[in-house]
């Protein structure tokens, strides 16, 4: 442990120019007493680290100096590659490894472009997760699998209380929810992570990976799988030109295609929705540049929806359905 933080400790340095006590501290979460012991340390080791006092002071290298620590091995190469996505990599038990070859490949850069790390990452982040995704911890399985996935080790453990023997291939993390791509026997799944318990990475044992297999490829083919799955029911609106143009804007993504190419010279398309529930909610949406067609219960909801509206506006009676 102590021998990492001493190359991070030699990397920051290389790769900054200078830092103090105190910034040293607080890259590499210790005390400042524990980076002047470090520091003493290297100096006995050899590596010419030295303290430029004043009010701008800190601990340098003499100039010139470059360490050859920068070589990164195999887990460092593959977590540099996931350094845009912190919180995943945290979550799987990646994130030291991470910023060890980020310090490595910092090191290695040309004097001026060290800042390039610091400036691109104030300029870009990327939110994973979904806006609306929960934020509760990683289930306790994730750190596992994560290892069994980087090492192509085979697991067992128990999925919705039934002993499973997965081959994992790759782990995806979507709106804040981990599932991951797995072999059994001779089918492709898909897991929900949270689901797993009892993992067991049997860490001397390697599965033969298929080399055509695309993480990416699978997940969009499974994904668009799995919605369409869910729009069991169809509706029939007459859209205007807006509402035509607004279709994509408003349906699920997975319909989108089916209903423009359903469109009628009056603007009727056929539209596949979850449930009626869901559909009255994207009806409302389109607001006037959609008539309901069909089914009758809908154009129902909507009628009393634009009751509703007309009297929320001062317009009319906010029942219609009671008058007469």
């Amino acid at each position: 442990m102590r021998a990492a933080r001493l190359m991070s400790l030699v990397l920051l340095l290389q790769g900054r120019g200078g830092m103090t006590a105190a910034e040293l501290a607080q890259e590499l979460e210790v005390s400042e007493r524990t980076i002047h012991r470090d520091v003493l340390a290297l100096s006995e080791a050899g590596i010419p680290v030295y303290a430029d006092r004043g009010r701008a002071g800190g601990y340098r290298l003499i100039d010139g100096y470059r360490t050859r620590l920068t070589g990164l091995d195999r887990a460092e190469a593959e977590a540099l590659f996931l350094s845009g996505v912190p919180d995943a990599l945290r979550d799987m038990g990646l994130r030291d490894v991470a910023a060890a070859a980020r310090l490595k490949a910092a090191a290695a850069l040309a004097p001026g472009l060290r800042d390039a790390p610091s400036t691109a990452a104030q300029r870009f982040h990327l939110d994973a997760p979904g806006w609306f995704a929960s934020d509760t911890p990683p289930p306790a399985s994730l750190t596992p699998l994560a290892r069994a996935v980087w090492g192509d080790h085979p697991v067992t453990a128990r999925y919705k209380g039934a002993e499973r023997a997965v081959e994992p291939y790759g782990l995806v993390l979507k709106a804040g929810v981990w599932y991951l791509a797995g072999r059994a026997g001779e089918r492709l799944l898909v897991y929900r992570v949270d689901r797993f318990t009892d993992v067991s990475v049997e860490t001397g044992a390697r599965f033969e990976r298929d080399p055509t297999f695309d993480l990416a490829a699978f997940w969009g083919e499974r994904s668009e799988q799995f919605t369409r799955s869910l729009l069991r029911t169809r509706i029939t609106l007459r859209l205007s030109p807006t509402g035509l143009r607004m279709l994509r804007h408003v349906a699920d993504p997975a319909a989108v295609a089916e209903a423009q190419a359903s469109a009628t010279e009056d603007g009727t398309v056929v539209l596949a929705v979850e449930s009626l529930g869901v559909a009255y909610t994207q009806v409302l949406a389109f607001g006037p540049e959609a008539e309901v067609l069909e089914p009758a219960e809908l154009r129902e909801l909507m009628t009393k929806a634009a009751g509703r509206l007309s009297a929320l506006y001062g317009l009319g009676d906010p029942n219609p359905s009671a008058s007469g």
